[in-house]
């Protein structure tokens, strides 16, 4: 069973449908790994069991009833088991957001992120760890122990999609959904050694029904593989099923587009942020990734420095997080407060204008050319506990260095990809990070394809749970 469960969710999805396992197999593999594992990890903050078991065997039911021409029509992950991020509404479920300021809430509804995911017939597992209300890039939040990375026990998992990210190295799960505001699913996926794309502002609905022609944040697909991250973009912005957000459907699905050989490509390649220095273990695995691109035929040249800074960037997401409606702002983690109280000292007019003044500052260069490549993050995971004895202030601008390459892409609503390229001498892992133009997932997830053909990584696995 080990080696079904560590099949991507495509994998499984052929195994479902040729009868080869059941859903309901599956899931109690997992919950079995779950049990195990969990207790060391902390990835998830609720497991739904007996829900999960009742799900996978209602769509075990209609695998059985289906003939082989019939499954075809069968939701695109029927019977394959998903995790859901704390910050996200699933219906009957407690949400948490990951704070002892919250009110346990249970609505019978779910949010707009997970309606696609249950119309594509995933089977929910449980919720998934998250800093508090995803204001930070580690998860720690004082409601549970800290959520711990599989490849090194002490160090993070990352943030704030740290349970979807450690639950999936840790082969607790196929397929995670995350999201991301700074970073937040790319970030993780470079410290776990996974794949994590951040979709272009307007791909997906926001998941609360917020207008978002500027926000900063979007969910998007946590995966092993390039191929399981097409897919389920593909169902999340409904471009397969449903009504596709407002952002330009593309040509055909993602699935298809990840798939298709890319003609030569203007590539940038970027290896300083000046908010961090790059780690020079780091800095030459997107060197080397560079040159395999250029002996494909891209036209691959040094980029220029996206110079910024945490002072820059930090009002906006003061404000971002000072909007979150908790009720018990006292019950909150110091660093949480000083974000909140901070955030509701910005005027909304001067904060549009700062958007707006940065956004034209960096999309023209970044857009002047098809791709960039750079790390995910500029140093592997920190050690547990890292930030959070800091003061605030202090805490999130040592924290805000870990973005120093994803954060941009939030602003200006470009979209961007993690892949898991190397591993750093002591094993822990890293990321590089491929970003394009507005509307090009496709694109990006055709390069990374190139790149995971030519640099494997599925073959890795965390030694620290052997």
């Amino acid at each position: 069973m080990d080696d079904v469960l560590d099949a991507s969710a495509l994998e499984q999805v052929e195994l479902l449908r040729d009868g080869k396992v059941s859903s309901e197999e599956l899931v109690r593999g997992y919950l079995k790994r779950i049990e195990r594992l969990d207790p060391k990890i902390h990835a998830f903050v609720s497991v739904q069991a007996r829900r999960a078991i009742a799900s996978a065997r209602w769509k075990d039911r209609l695998l059985r009833r289906s003939s082989k021409h019939d499954k075809s029509e069968l939701p695109a992950f029927h019977g394959v088991p998903i995790g859901i991020k704390d910050l996200n509404i699933v219906r009957g479920t407690v949400t948490r957001w990951g704070s002892g300021g919250s009110l346990p809430v249970v609505l019978p509804v779910d949010d707009y992120t997970v309606q696609p995911l249950r119309r594509a017939g995933f089977v929910f597992l449980g919720k998934l760890a998250t800093s508090e209300i995803g204001a930070m890039p580690v998860t720690e939040p004082d409601i549970h122990p800290p959520t711990r990375n599989p490849w090194s026990l002490e160090h993070s998992a990352g943030g704030s999609s740290g349970g979807s990210g450690a639950a999936l190295a840790a082969g607790m799960l196929p397929v995670a959904q995350g999201s991301d505001g700074g970073g937040s699913i790319r970030i993780p996926s470079a410290f776990c050694h996974l794949v994590g794309l951040k979709p272009s502002r307007g791909r997906l609905r926001n998941s609360y029904g917020i207008p978002d022609q500027s926000i900063l944040y979007t969910s998007g697909p946590m995966a092993h593989t390039v191929d399981d991250a097409a897919a389920m973009l593909d169902v999340m912005s409904e471009v397969t099923f449903g009504r596709p957000h407002w952002a330009p459907p593309p040509p055909r699905p993602f699935a298809e587009l990840a798939r298709e050989r890319p003609s030569a490509l203007q590539i940038r390649v970027l290896t300083r942020t000046p908010l961090a220095e790059t780690h020079p273990e780091i800095a030459a695995a997107v060197e080397r990734v560079a040159k395999e691109l250029q002996d494909l035929g891209h036209h691959v040249e040094p980029g220029p420095q996206l110079d910024g800074s945490v002072e820059e960037f930090a009002p906006l997401w003061q404000t971002l997080v000072g909007t979150f409606p908790l009720a018990r702002w006292k019950k909150t983690q110091p660093i949480t407060r000083w974000l909140v109280e901070s955030g509701r000292k910005h005027e909304p007019t001067a904060m549009r204008e700062l958007h707006a003044a940065l956004d034209a500052r960096w999309r023209p260069v970044i857009e002047s050319v098809d791709l960039w490549l750079t790390p995910t993050v500029p140093q592997p995971a920190p050690r547990v506990g890292a930030f959070r004895d800091l003061p605030p202030e202090q805490g999130f601008a040592a924290a805000a260095q870990i973005a120093g390459y994803t954060a941009i892409f939030n602003l200006t609503g470009l979209p961007a990809i993690s892949l898991p390229i190397g591993l750093m001498q002591d094993g822990r892992p890293f990321g590089l990070q491929i970003a394009g133009r507005m509307f090009s997932e496709g694109l990006l997830l055709a390069v990374a394809r190139q790149i995971e053909e030519r640099f494997p990584w599925r073959h890795r696995r965390p030694p620290a749970l052997a």
